[in-house]
């Protein structure tokens, strides 16, 4: 008799215990839900001019960078900008590059030889749209609608049409536009082998940078002594 309770009891606890216990099949039906879970892809960048984004690289690789300088960004400029962000960067940076390049070029030019306007615009180069403005007062009209003019192609050939941005502030370039190239080419020199361009299009940033730097010293050094840049190297009038 007691022999029976006990087997009674046991079988009481054991069926007790399975009550609360997870079915071994359903254990494995969840496991295989979890495992099959969809995984998140990395996003593919487009191919541009022989550059596909890397996310990784520094400017997110795009060119420009020489030795022994390499990766300079000493306050941070590029640390943790997006793709859009990292190209409207470089497009400035080309633009003002190309820009301060022609205003160089013009300083040097327009003080050395006046063929223009009669032969009566001289001195520094930053008094020379005042003059200009006492000859041909229309002019610096013209010069601003040609501008504007350049601007709205550039505008039109890279940029996302204002109406369709969402997200960022000053505008945002077309995923296929690569940063400075609007197209203009008369003399054929864009390259087609993708070294070859990465490699042109790093002269021209360097270039731009110093240009930058020399357009800036050349406004301030006229400004502190009205006088033009050949004078102070010493070899103008």
């Amino acid at each position: 008799m007691v022999r029976a309770t006990q087997l009674l009891a046991l079988a009481s606890v054991t069926g007790m215990v399975g009550a609360f216990t997870a079915p071994h099949r359903l254990t494995r039906v969840s496991t295989r839900v979890f495992s099959e879970a969809p995984v998140a892809e990395e996003p593919k960048y487009e191919t541009i001019n022989g550059w596909t984004a890397d996310p990784s690289a520094f400017c997110w690789g795009l060119p420009g960078n020489i030795a022994p300088v390499g990766n300079f960004d000493p306050i941070g400029l590029s640390k943790d900008l997006d793709l859009t962000e990292m190209k409207r960067f470089r497009e400035a940076e080309v633009t003002h590059g190309r820009v301060s390049m022609l205003a160089v070029l013009g300083f040097l030019t327009a003080e050395s030889f006046h063929p223009l306007f009669g032969g009566m615009i001289a001195g520094p180069a930053i008094r020379h749209l005042d003059q200009v403005r006492q000859v041909a007062p229309l002019f610096f009209e013209i010069l601003a609608v040609t501008i504007g003019l350049a601007e709205l192609y550039r505008s039109l050939v890279g940029w996302v049409s204002p109406q369709d941005v969402k997200k960022y502030f000053g505008g945002e370039l077309k995923d296929n536009y690569y940063p400075g190239d609007i197209g203009f080419d008369p003399l054929g020199l864009k390259p087609t082998d993708p070294k070859e361009f990465a490699e042109m299009q790093t002269k021209e940033l360097q270039n731009g940078r110093l240009a930058m730097l020399a357009a800036m010293g050349f406004i301030l050094q006229e400004t502190v002594n009205e006088q033009g840049i050949l004078e102070n190297l010493g070899v103008g009038q």
